[in-house]
């Protein structure tokens, strides 16, 4: 019978616990929402939208390759502004052999995100080939 006692306490202060701790993620939630609704940020971090900060160029002088580009965050690129960059991209591997990526990108003045696809392309078509692997792969034409 003692035990049954004790198995019903501690039932009942972990029941006590977990109401409590789900008030309060409810709570927590609750404030994350009504920051995000008014304008507050980011509100993961409690650090304010993105911008100038230690190792963070803000909009001013050497703003970056996006200042010009800018698209809603998820827009898709246009298939034109595509072909655009993946000629670009040729042209400079062309003049430029046995770069990598980041040098590539920074010669052309974009991030290296936006040439992941363009780079996909060119070796799809068997246009580039790659030495390499990971962050160390060189681009070369064919």
């Amino acid at each position: 019978m003692a035990n049954t006692s004790v198995s019903e306490q501690v039932r009942a202060r972990v029941e006590s616990f977990v109401d409590e701790l789900s008030e309060l993620i409810r709570q927590s939630a609750m404030d994350t929402v009504q920051k995000a609704l008014a304008g507050g940020g980011d509100v993961s971090t409690g650090r304010g939208r993105r911008g100038a900060g230690p190792g963070r160029r803000g909009a001013g002088a050497g703003a970056g390759p996006k200042a010009a580009r800018m698209r809603e965050k998820g827009a898709k690129r246009s298939p034109d502004e595509l072909e655009k960059l993946t000629t670009q991209l040729l042209a400079h591997i062309k003049s430029n052999a046995g770069q990598r990526i980041e040098q590539i990108a920074q010669g052309m003045n974009v991030s290296t995100k936006e040439l992941n696809l363009p780079a996909k392309k060119l070796l799809a078509k068997k246009v580039i080939k790659t030495k390499g692997h990971k962050r160390a792969t060189q681009y070369f034409p064919k």
